[in-house]
């Protein structure tokens, strides 16, 4: 029978490599105290990294250069917004990089978020939370909202025949359907674009 570590060792195991997480999403498993503790002596024999106060993930390793990789950006935001119960979306320019719509990281990566205003440092890197009212949080959820964020930043004219195939090859059919219907009554040319991106490709 597995113990309650072994229980938090599977899980984190599951979760794979680059996924960040805090104690919180271990509390149907164990008592915080005993989560805690486990969580500790997993980042003492380096299974696992602690990447800010109460925030671990599994980290990445680069075969070529044998070392760890930076902690994850939006694993680790993720991860926050998990532990404080706040909805975010990836704002403008973070959007399209993380679709692979932008090779360009932003100097300043932004997250809605129903929350307060926060800043979160990562690394060498800072998530800055941005409260949003409650009109801008209420669309499309999950990764049909990154997708409107992204069009929307890029603009009418910035969305070509290279962003559509990107956006049809990163999309599941039923993403696609999604994202159809949700745009539907928002912005003409995101829904045009939208039903572009959820045609068959030839």
């Amino acid at each position: 029978m597995q113990t309650m570590r072994d229980q938090i060792v599977a899980r984190i195991e599951r979760l794979g490599e680059g996924k960040a997480f805090s104690a919180k999403d271990f509390l149907d498993i164990a008592s915080r105290g005993t989560i805690d503790m486990a969580l500790s002596g997993l980042t003492r024999n380096g299974t696992i990294r602690r990447i800010r106060r109460g925030l671990y993930d599994m980290p990445k390793i680069n075969p070529a250069l044998g070392g760890k990789l930076s902690p994850d950006i939006d694993e680790a935001a993720r991860a926050v917004a998990r532990r404080q119960r706040w909805k975010i979306v990836p704002d403008g320019a973070w959007a399209a990089n993380l679709l692979g719509l932008s090779t360009q990281v932003p100097s300043k990566i932004i997250y809605l978020t129903d929350g307060p205003n926060n800043e979160v440092p990562i690394g060498r890197r800072v998530i800055h939370f941005k409260h949003a009212r409650p009109k801008a949080m209420a669309g499309p959820e999950g990764k049909i909202a990154l997708v409107v964020q992204a069009l929307r930043y890029l603009g009418k004219d910035g969305v070509g025949v290279t962003e559509i195939d990107t956006l049809r090859a990163g999309l599941t059919p039923s993403e696609k359907r999604q994202l159809v219907k949700d745009t539907r009554f928002g912005v003409d040319w995101i829904y045009e674009v939208a039903k572009q991106i959820a045609e068959k490709a030839a």
